[in-house]
């Protein structure tokens, strides 16, 4: 079965990524639909209401302030993403729009390209280069990419865990290289210039486990890099330290943010500098982070990764179509205005 029959649009360098590799590797890549855009954080503030930034997530309906540790797929009762079994929660901070006169706007969430009608969200990936080669994560797993006090590249090139793409034109034009490959559109920070077709972010995790804790009080020292450094996209190479020796799926999150709508440049700061800024105040972009908790239904993430599955082509698995995976929402917690234009950025007052 041809990868570009799986894949559709795709473009094609994934396709050879996948094809390259050998031993049956897997790269699941579907969608999953917002469930709910909100000021709580069961990860990072549990149970605090509202918690200091807004946050898009995608996945289960179980996401809560607090989410109990256990199985949350025996909790959930239904999910927003491509494959059933999938009750796992992941989210992002938002990007916003700073005008010139000091306001604020939210940016529009687009659907990734080959994904289908989802309601925005975000692409996720799960990667592995063969079978019996990574371990699932277990029910109660949990953990975090990035630092949000990040102000400064990290200069990993195309191993950088975090970057964004921006895009030449409408319909994803020069999406040609590997997420945080290509030397002329994809940078660590945001993009410094108005992009035609938008842009992207990508957020990687860390590929190895203590094999022991399932999560840890800043909920990252649990996992950690390889001993050569960070593994670039679906590059699962690289021995695990012997703190951290099991090697669980590489995780790989993608948002396409719709700034077409700002790229105005009258409205951009007078000084010429860009205007987006993450929604826990971060200007640069090297604050981007992702949030993630484990809720696969039982072993059926071990199952497609030890079974090569690739995209959406996954026998071990079940799909439901988006608009079922649509109507899977979370009732909103913090009443506020999350579309309109804003003196300030919500829970930042004295930005």
């Amino acid at each position: 079965m041809a990868p570009t029959a799986l894949v559709g649009g795709l473009v094609a360098a994934f396709v050879a990524v996948a094809q390259a590799q050998s031993g049956g590797s897997a790269m699941l890549r579907f969608g999953c639909s917002n469930i709910v855009i909100d000021r709580i954080d069961p990860l990072v503030d549990p149970g605090k209401i509202p918690s200091p930034h807004v946050h898009q997530i995608i996945g289960g309906d179980a996401f809560n302030a607090t989410m109990p540790v256990g199985d949350i797929s025996q909790i959930a009762t239904c999910t927003s993403c491509t494959f059933e079994e999938d009750f796992s929660n992941y989210w992002t901070a938002n990007v916003y729009f700073k005008a010139r006169n000091g306001t604020y706007k939210r940016v529009p969430i687009m659907v990734n390209d080959a994904i289908g009608a989802a309601n925005g969200g975000m692409t996720v990936y799960y990667s592995a280069p063969g079978k019996n080669t990574v371990t699932a994560f277990k029910p109660g797993f949990r953990m975090f990419s990035g630092d949000a006090k990040r102000r400064a590249p990290t200069n990993l090139g195309k191993a950088t865990q975090s970057c964004f793409r921006c895009y030449d034109g409408p319909n994803f034009k020069g999406n040609v290289n590997s997420p945080c490959f290509d030397p002329v559109r994809d940078t660590e920070g945001f993009p410094t210039k108005p992009c035609l077709g938008g842009w992207r972010s990508s957020v990687l995790f860390p590929i190895c486990w203590d094999g022991k804790n399932l999560d840890s009080p800043n909920h990252a020292d649990h996992v950690a890099h390889p001993v050569g450094g960070p593994a670039s996209f679906t590059s699962m190479g690289g021995k695990c330290p012997s703190t951290h020796p099991v090697k669980i799926p590489q995780i790989h999150l993608e948002i396409v943010w719709d700034t077409t709508k700002f790229n105005n440049k009258a409205d951009w700061p007078a000084d010429g500098s860009q205007p987006f800024v993450l929604s826990h105040g971060d200007t640069t972009g090297y604050g981007q982070h992702g949030d993630y908790v484990f809720g696969w239904k039982g072993d059926s993430l071990q199952k497609a990764m030890d079974n090569a599955c690739f995209a959406t082509n996954c026998k071990q698995l079940k799909s439901q179509t988006f608009p079922q995976a649509n109507k899977c929402l979370v009732k909103t917690a913090v009443k506020e205005n999350n579309d309109g234009w804003l003196d300030h950025l919500p829970g930042m007052e004295g930005m």
